[in-house]
């Protein structure tokens, strides 16, 4: 995007050609050339990968613990009891576990939701940190999951796992993206693309069991505050730019404080 007038413009563009403002190429905007199967499958970014990294690591910790637990089919549930223990939401307000806000979202129920959250990771996340940059990316996921499941505890005390809404929040900051640039065609198409994403989700939610809506919903409305209000990298010294890469730092120290209060927890229990 042209960071004086927001135009959509390629990569290659050395001049806008919409405001004329000379231009060059950020680090997120470098074409990557390993894209796979054609594009047919993104890139994943960086920070796209160390959240996939941390959500598999994760699965392979809470399937050996619930295969210990002489549960007989683990691959497809885990069960209850392991998934609380590693965090997940769980009568967050009654004990005052704030941290499970933060640890639920990269906790999975079974080998199918891990898989089906993953693909979308991997495609969703790839777009919105080349478009949004790293440090914003990681702003708008942490603050969708803990908005997602803190919407989750005010609705029900049911437990809850799950990368959807860290998910939803990414999807809502395309859609902001859209939001932004109301008079870009290309943007305009985006955005109604990401709304249909919005609704098959919340459709399919309905249709199946045990979705967390509420968690859907708050995700999406988190990031696409973030997203808003952040907008798209702009000048690499800038004031903004020094915020967000903070505001990262503070959203990576909050997870880690969060997983290491769970360890706590656990070795307590």
């Amino acid at each position: 995007m042209c960071p004086h007038c927001r135009a959509f413009i390629t990569t290659s563009d050395r001049v806008c050609p919409y405001c004329q403002t000379q231009v060059g190429p950020r680090a997120i905007d470098v074409r990557h050339p390993s894209d796979i199967l054609g594009g047919f499958i993104p890139h994943a970014r960086f920070t796209t990968s160390i959240i996939l990294l941390i959500n598999c690591g994760l699965f392979a910790v809470s399937l050996a613990l619930s295969m210990g637990a002489a549960s007989s089919n683990a691959l497809l549930g885990i069960d209850g009891p392991t998934l609380y223990r590693l965090g997940a939401k769980f009568q967050v307000f009654q004990r005052g576990e704030w941290w499970r806000l933060v640890t639920a979202g990269f906790l999975h129920g079974g080998i199918l939701h891990i898989l089906m959250n993953s693909w979308v990771l991997f495609d969703v996340g790839a777009q919105v940190e080349e478009i949004f940059g790293a440090a914003r990316m990681i702003v708008i996921y942490l603050v969708a999951s803990v908005a997602g499941f803190f919407l989750s505890s005010m609705w029900s005390d049911n437990l809850s796992v799950g990368a959807s809404a860290g998910i939803m929040g990414l999807i809502g900051a395309m859609i902001a993206l859209g939001v932004r640039n109301r008079s870009n065609p290309a943007a305009a198409a985006m955005r109604g693309m990401y709304i249909r994403w919005v609704v098959y989700m919340l459709v399919l939610g309905f249709l199946i069991p045990f979705i967390d809506q509420a968690a859907h919903i708050g995700g999406l409305a988190g990031g696409f505050c973030v997203a808003y209000v952040a907008g798209t990298p702009k000048l690499a010294g800038g004031f903004a730019e020094r915020f967000w890469r903070a505001a990262a730092f503070v959203a990576v120290a909050l997870t880690v404080l969060s997983f290491a209060m769970m360890l706590a927890s656990a070795t307590r229990t």
